[in-house]
């Protein structure tokens, strides 16, 4: 499938995986974000020179499961928004 589908099925809540990629264990899903608002740990605090406890709003984003099993956000490549290898991850489907 192709990125717009994958992107599709990543709303719908599924993990997507590219075949193309030679690292077993990763994934991409959508994190919905905080629109709410959450209070910031202290990473986040030192990060961002606010205060531990402030309440953030944070956007939805692509996050990257990595075949160390590290979450990272992620943006995909031009050559991953063109390949046609996308797929859902087997038991993914909504």
């Amino acid at each position: 499938m192709d990125f717009g589908y994958a992107l599709a099925r990543l709303r719908d809540g599924s993990r997507v995986a590219r075949a193309g990629w030679d690292a077993p264990g990763r994934w991409v899903v959508l994190q919905q974000g905080y629109p709410d608002g959450i209070a910031i740990n202290r990473n986040t605090a030192e990060a961002t020179g606010l205060p531990q406890g402030t309440i953030c709003r944070f956007r939805p984003y692509l996050m990257l499961h990595d075949s160390d099993g590290a979450f990272v956000p992620w943006q995909p490549t031009m050559v991953d928004v063109l390949a046609g290898d996308w797929r859902v991850l087997a038991g993914q489907e909504p």
